[in-house]
């Protein structure tokens, strides 16, 4: 009896402990909160992103034409200059003396066609009398024409004469921005063409910086791939001269002034792989200089039927990005995507979704493929703030 009482009460003990126990198992948790968004076909702005190098829309080589001592420098160095404005002098008393020398001798030249037309006239008219040989005439007249020819010689080399002079007042062939002063005064200066076969001499160059070229490249398979893209219809291109530029500038801030693409080369670099291309950007404050690499955003035209996705919403792993997306039954499916590029704060999805799905955006943490999960609609931070502040004098009010 004894050892039965004592068996009963252990056996009561373990049911109230297992009723216990029943009791206080705690209740399944609720489904996670996620913010959704909806996805939509729409077609959106088609831009690349490429580095390139400003250079001047004009530049010239200030060289000097004529052989001789530099006597000074006219302008300010990297001031601004007009076509045909003097900025080096050179020594001009040898070539003055040949234009003197050449201006004697066709002074001296056409006094001896004179006589010689005059002689020429008379024994013309001595002829038909008999007072002078035919062969007297055809001697005057052979004397005219020669000295004749001498005087348009001597006419041609005062002609040169004169250019050479003037070419030791040495003047800027553009209107730009003269560089600096890259021979001292005295210093003895050559031509490719005078007469010492000398080589000719830089003496500075100038430039013209408003509007100034952007030079970058894209390779010939992304080319290659965009018109592909543009025969199928997913991309839209417009035409060279309707595609436009944006500048940012080497300390991270956008230029102001928008450019257009104004060539692009016909053919492809074999050494590099890619083809080259020009935009023309107006510089009218000369932020932009010469030599300066800038980042370009260039607008191609559209990309058809695409997505737009918030950044956050996007995963990756081993096997590629992809999203997070949320069914009629609450419950979480994972779509692989593709996507080339971004706009803003989204990502441009090109494949894997369809319209309508329900992306999710915030709470990815916590949803897991398969799992059930609870969604709200999300909002991005600038339409969340001001929902926020709109609702504040409400809550106010309530208290």
């Amino acid at each position: 009896m004894k050892s039965h009482s004592i068996l009963l009460s252990v056996l009561c003990l373990g049911v109230i402990a297992l009723a216990a126990c029943t009791k206080n198992k705690p209740a399944a948790p609720p489904p996670p909160k996620v913010a959704v968004t909806t996805a939509h076909l729409q077609n959106v702005p088609l831009t690349r992103q490429f580095v390139g190098r400003l250079s001047p829309f004009y530049s010239a080589n200030v060289t000097a034409r004529v052989s001789g001592v530099l006597v000074k420098r006219v302008y300010a160095e990297g001031s601004q200059v007009r076509q045909g404005q003097i900025l080096f002098e050179i020594d001009p008393a040898f070539y003055k003396a040949q234009l003197d020398n050449d201006i004697a001798q066709l002074a001296q030249d056409q006094a001896t066609y004179v006589n010689n037309r005059i002689t020429a006239q008379r024994n013309r008219k001595l002829l038909p009398v008999g007072s002078v040989s035919q062969q007297t005439v055809d001697n005057s007249d052979a004397a005219e024409r020669s000295a004749a020819a001498k005087v348009q010689a001597d006419q041609a080399l005062v002609q040169s004469a004169r250019i050479n002079l003037g070419y030791t007042r040495v003047t800027s062939p553009i209107s730009g921005i003269a560089g600096q002063q890259l021979v001292t005064a005295g210093a003895l200066v050559g031509s490719s063409t005078s007469d010492t076969g000398g080589s000719s001499t830089l003496l500075t160059t100038v430039q013209q910086v408003d509007p100034v070229y952007v030079n970058f490249t894209i390779s010939a398979a992304d080319l290659i791939t965009l018109r592909q893209s543009q025969g199928s219809g997913t991309v839209a291109l417009v035409r060279q001269n309707s595609m436009t530029v944006e500048v940012t500038l080497p300390n991270g801030t956008r230029y102001e002034q928008t450019g257009t693409i104004d060539f692009s080369d016909p053919a492809v670099n074999a050494t590099t792989g890619t083809v080259n291309l020009r935009a023309l950007v107006a510089n009218a404050q000369r932020l932009l200089l010469p030599g300066m690499y800038v980042t370009l955003t260039a607008h191609l035209g559209l990309q058809n039927n695409v997505f737009l996705i918030p950044q956050q919403a996007l995963l990756r792993d081993t096997l590629g990005p992809y999203l997070l997306v949320v069914g009629h039954d609450n419950k979480v499916a994972r779509k692989d995507v593709e996507t080339n590029a971004s706009l803003g704060n989204d990502w441009i999805v090109t494949k894997g979704l369809a319209e309508g799905d329900q992306v999710i955006v915030t709470g990815v943490q916590s949803a897991h493929e398969g799992g059930q999960v609870t969604t709200t609609t999300w909002q991005p931070p600038a339409q969340a703030t001001v929902a926020a502040s709109a609702s504040q004098p409400a809550s106010s009010a309530a208290h």
